[in-house]
């Protein structure tokens, strides 16, 4: 949960971003989606970590860590435009799918509190979710259009 909630803050401001600056016509409302399930779960995690009494201080602030938009990350979609921003929403948000997946399966097998262990199951079943729409949508997109947004190579989605 204490690294959870700063990834999800992130992942949020970043899927705001994607109405306004998004050149492809299919990302904004994938990104609207995507916010909507995050700010839900952002939601339901801060009542968890409030329910099991643990601080509200972001014990991962500063840390740059695989997933986690960080500041930097956020100032340049800010001045990102066209496809770059595209790509650069595409490489982010893939990689905080991808590692917010794995932290959460860890919590199943390593937590020791059975309503945390419960809620990093289905966070984890969401984000292959979540996830399968991302490589659908980079699939569909490479089919028909040789950019603005091509799935990054290096990300193999």
């Amino acid at each position: 949960m204490q690294l959870m909630i700063p990834m999800d803050e992130g992942a949020v401001t970043l899927l705001d971003l994607a109405g306004k600056k998004a050149s492809d016509p299919r990302l904004p409302p994938w990104a609207a989606r995507l916010r909507t399930a995050q700010a839900a779960e952002l939601a339901e995690l801060r009542g968890l970590r409030d329910r099991m009494g643990l601080p509200e201080t972001d014990v991962h602030k500063g840390h740059d860590m695989p997933g986690m938009v960080t500041a930097q990350d956020l100032q340049d979609a800010r001045t990102a435009e066209g496809a770059a921003f595209d790509r650069l929403l595409v490489t982010q948000i893939h990689d905080h799918l991808r590692q917010s997946q794995q932290v959460s399966r860890s919590e199943t097998t390593a937590g020791t509190r059975p309503e945390a262990t419960a809620r990093a199951q289905t966070l984890a079943t969401a984000r292959g979710r979540q996830l399968a729409t991302l490589t659908a949508l980079c699939a569909a997109q490479a089919a028909d259009v040789p950019e603005p947004f091509a799935c990054p190579g290096d990300h193999p989605v």
